[in-house]
């Protein structure tokens, strides 16, 4: 977001992230995030424009680590000895998915 004066981080926190930003998040990154947002929404200490903003950033964050999560639940396998020395691979959440 840009401001008539060119700035980018205008219409937002000067320490909130942008979709772009948050998209490029790590799960271990954008969870810290998302848990410093939730410290300052609870303590309710912050005018209500910035709320507004730490809430959408904090929702977009939120989805972030969902699709993360996600994508790795797809990769999980879990091994299971179906009988005694034979082992076999199954889905992580096996019929359920």
């Amino acid at each position: 977001m840009r401001s008539e004066n060119g700035d980018p981080g205008a219409g937002r926190p000067a320490e909130g992230l942008s979709p772009e930003e948050i998209q490029a998040l790590g799960f271990e990154a954008a969870l810290e995030r998302l848990e410093d947002v939730v410290r300052r929404l609870e303590a309710g200490d912050v005018p209500l424009e910035v709320a507004i903003d730490l809430y959408r950033e904090g929702v977009l964050l939120a989805r972030r680590c969902d699709e993360l999560l996600t994508a790795v639940e797809q990769k999980v396998t879990v091994l299971l000895e179906e009988a005694p020395g034979l082992w076999v691979e199954r889905p992580f959440g096996g019929a359920e998915r």
